[in-house]
């Protein structure tokens, strides 16, 4: 299926957030994920699982494609920012490449403007109109979950998450996707698995 060039753009970008977010965390322990590093408390699985359900699962599975199912699991509010205990690392990282998958599905055919499929009675009366409004906040939300994460890892061990833009260098007119490196003290490498083109 070939994307419209605003659909890929999307997809392009939020893929490269959500690369951000798994790929700041890459080589660091259990006890490290687990362990609160800001005053409120958060570890960085919290907000690795906090992504995968309030973020990815809500807006893309509940609010946009109406599953029953991820409806249903938010009867509850309140729960996804503690990521549970019984889950391992790997579990969590697992959960939320599976939400974000499960989100792209959802999404897949329906069009930009079209409007939620449900919306929780919570909110009141303001919703957003369209998808693309959420795919807006959905790509905004992981984008700054990702610089706090930045933040965490660089006060751990002083690795960095660099997105360097590579717009001198056009090509039919367009710019070139940004190159994400990974920086630590020890130097600086491409990161494995981060989108390469547009």
């Amino acid at each position: 299926m070939t994307l419209a060039p605003e659909r890929k753009a999307l997809s392009a970008r939020q893929a490269i957030q959500r690369a951000h977010v798994l790929g700041i965390l890459e080589g660091l322990d259990e006890q490290t994920l687990r362990q609160s590093m800001a005053p409120s408390g958060w570890s960085c699985l919290d907000l690795v699982h906090h992504l995968a359900i309030d973020v990815e699962r809500f807006w893309f599975r509940a609010v946009m494609g109406g599953d029953p199912a991820a409806i249903a699991s938010f009867a509850e509010d309140g729960g996804a920012w503690n990521a549970p205990s019984e889950l391992s690392a790997a579990e969590v990282f697992a959960l939320y490449r599976r939400e974000a998958e499960l989100g792209d599905a959802a999404i897949a055919d329906r069009p930009l403007g079209g409007g939620p499929a449900w919306w929780p009675e919570r909110y009141g009366p303001w919703k957003f109109g369209e998808l693309r409004e959420v795919v807006l906040h959905v790509i905004t939300d992981t984008a700054c979950h990702a610089g706090q994460l930045d933040v965490v890892r660089e006060l751990h061990d002083g690795r960095q998450w660099l997105v360097v833009d590579l717009c001198g260098k056009r090509e039919r007119g367009r710019c070139s996707p940004p190159l994400s490196l990974f920086l630590s003290r020890s130097g600086t490498r491409p990161v494995p698995g981060a989108p390469s083109s547009l």
